[in-house]
Parts: structure tokens; sequence; C-alpha cells
């Protein structure tokens, strides 16, 4: 363990959007995409929503991946991967409701597990789903693309005047996803029926005290100045990420993540490979091994 200064490093933007139906999440997901990297070609949209990013084809050449059920975390996983090695600057994902509660997501996946069980126990359950889940949280967080991501919004209506008179209004609530999927994005946007939005968290310090306003690409712009303006990541950086990595397959990452440390850095890479692969030998080793019947030898 070493105690370091703080200092903030230039990063990728992880950021949600919310709002009931209607509220503008595709189009202002796009508009905050284009802001940020200023390239329709370098945004893709992983599309669960019936083909809804199709209808702003017109904005710019944008990617489409449209996703369906069964909307398993391992397709996200699998759809956001595809985007890296295509080198997406901006993964568009509308919406993570479908990997939470969409036919095939998060829930539907823990009543199976429960109804496999002899004695059902919801809480037992959740030990096999929550990892899947949790994976397609960490590929959201450690992807070097920046990625929105769209989120259902729970509806309910309010009274609200119009013109003199009280009308029903639609109103977004919580986001339809696991509870605490907030803590892992840097910015949450909150939007209405009036396609404004309003920022609920920020980590940034660009929104937390502005008044309600409408998505356009100049918000996008700001976000990456303020992702640009962090130190340069450093070798010391990456030796941090290797010595702490746990598997074969996240070093591999690591190594493709960052080219321009492969050869001043390969030393610690193959360093750390042997290690991993001891570990995963004796591990192995430990788990075919005999226990006798008093659970010593």
């Amino acid at each position: 363990m070493q105690l370091q200064k703080a200092t903030r490093k230039q990063s990728k933007i992880k950021l949600s959007i919310s709002g009931p139906s209607g509220s503008g999440k595709t189009y202002s997901a796009l508009q905050l995409a284009y802001g940020i990297c200023n390239d329709w070609t370098k945004i893709a949209v992983l599309d669960s929503e019936n083909y809804s990013a199709s209808l702003y084809a017109h904005l710019g050449e944008f990617n489409v991946l449209n996703l369906t059920a069964p909307f398993t975390p391992e397709q996200y996983i699998e759809a956001i991967q595809l985007c890296e090695s295509k080198r997406i600057e901006v993964i568009i994902i509308d919406s993570i409701t479908h990997e939470w509660n969409g036919k095939g997501g998060c829930l539907e996946i823990h009543e199976k597990e429960t109804a496999k069980m002899r004695v059902p126990n919801s809480f037992t359950a959740w030990a096999s789903v929550t990892p899947r889940h949790q994976a397609f949280v960490e590929a959201i967080v450690r992807s070097q693309s920046h990625v929105i991501c769209c989120t259902r919004s729970k509806t309910e209506y309010v009274m609200a005047e119009r013109n003199g008179r009280q009308i029903p209004q639609k109103m977004g609530m919580a986001p339809i996803t696991r509870e605490g999927f907030d803590f892992e994005v840097s910015i949450h946007f909150e939007l209405d029926q009036q396609h404004k939005a309003f920022c609920s968290k920020d980590r940034t310090g660009l929104f937390m005290h502005r008044e309600a306003f409408l998505i356009t690409p100049e918000v996008g712009k700001t976000i990456t100045e303020w992702c640009d303006s962090g130190s340069p990541i450093n070798a010391d950086d990456i030796m941090v990420r290797i010595n702490g990595c746990s598997s074969l397959n996240e070093l591999l990452k690591i190594y493709n993540e960052n080219p321009q440390f492969k050869q001043s850095l390969l030393k610690e890479f193959e360093g750390r490979k042997r290690q991993l692969i001891m570990q995963q030998d004796a591990q192995t080793h430990l788990s075919n091994q005999p226990i006798s019947s008093n659970g010593i030898h």
C-alpha cells in the first residue's frame, strides 16, 4: 500500500438519463453524444426500444445495434465489447431497463432460478443473478468509451396548471433498474415532459446548480472539456491496474486498452500474467484434492 496525492485523471464520462415515456431520452442522448465526439460515425446506439433510435437517422450517420429478447446481461456485455473493438467513441445504451426487468432480464432470470429450487428461496436465488448483473455494470464503468445509459422511469401523474386549467401531467419517478445504479455514474439527468433536464447527481460540478435546461450538443462539449482537463494517464497508473487485476481476461483488456504502454510495461504485463496462471493452477489443484471422511485429508 502507498499513499499518494489525489489527482484527477483524463477519463471517459459515464452518465445516465432517465425519464418517462415521451420525455426525449433517445434524442437527448444523441445530441449529447454528438457534442462529446463531434462525429456521428463514432456513435453507436445499443437499441432495445423497438428500433426507436433509427427514427432519428436524419440527424447523422450514427451506428445502431438492435437488441432483442432475451435481454440477458451477457448480450449487453457482448454489444459493448463489439463497440469497443470498432473504436466507437460514444456508446448509448437505450435502454438499460430491459437488462433488469425486460424479457430474459435479471428479474426474470431470478424468477426462474427460484422456481428451480427444491425449496424456493428468493434470497438465495440472487447468488447466481447478482454476479451477472454486476458484470454488466462493470462493462459500463470500465469501458474505454464514453457511455450514456438511458433508463425508463416509473410513471406517475400529477395535476398541473396550463392555460388556467388543471390537467394531468406525466412525471418520471425512480429509474427502472437495480437500485444503486446511480452510484456507478458521474452524472445523472432526469427529463420532464418538456424535454428539459434536471441534474440530480453531478461529480463534475458542471450542472448541479443549473436550472432545468434542454440537452444540446453544447452540453456534450462541456463534458468533453472536463474529461480532457485531467492529468494524462501515466505508467504508474497502469501499474496499479496491472497489479490489481484478478484474471487473465482483465489483464488482457488493460493491455489492449493502453497500446502506448505495451512495450514499456511488457515485463510487468508478463510478470502479472505468470502470477495469475500460477494462482489459477493452484486453485485447480486444490479443488481436485480428495477429502476424507474426517474432513481434513
